[in-house]
């Protein structure tokens, strides 16, 4: 599916995604990666059934108010022990597939809301 930006934009959006890959401001990505409004980084964890606490803990030096989890094709949820340190630094963690991430994502983004998308692939 493509989505589409109504105006341009400074931001980082999804602008597509698919079956094992998601497009950022028109750049496809299909390996884990952590999307910010003013940047895209490379996300240690490779899997959901790989995911650790210190996957999570990198997170909270990220200056947002929420973590959208994309857990790939379907929503799974990680055992609280691995968000722990999200919660003791008051950030939001929201569960959901990786394709509802992005939606949820570009709507929070436009809000201008501190948000990040933590996606996994498999």
């Amino acid at each position: 599916m493509k989505l589409h930006r109504a105006g341009a934009s400074t931001v980082n959006t999804f602008t597509g995604y698919g079956e094992g890959y998601v497009t950022v401001n028109g750049k496809r990505h299909e390996k884990s990666l952590i999307v910010l409004p003013d940047q895209v980084l490379e996300w240690q964890a490779t899997s959901f059934d790989a995911l650790s606490a210190e996957h999570f803990s990198s997170l909270k030096d990220l200056q947002v108010d929420i973590v959208l989890l994309g857990t790939g094709p379907k929503q799974r949820f990680p055992h609280p022990s691995l968000t722990a340190a999200l919660a003791r630094a008051r950030i939001g963690v929201e569960v959901m597939d990786l394709q509802a991430a992005c939606r949820t994502y570009n709507i929070l983004v436009a809000e201008e809301r501190r948000v990040a998308a933590a996606l996994l692939f498999a």
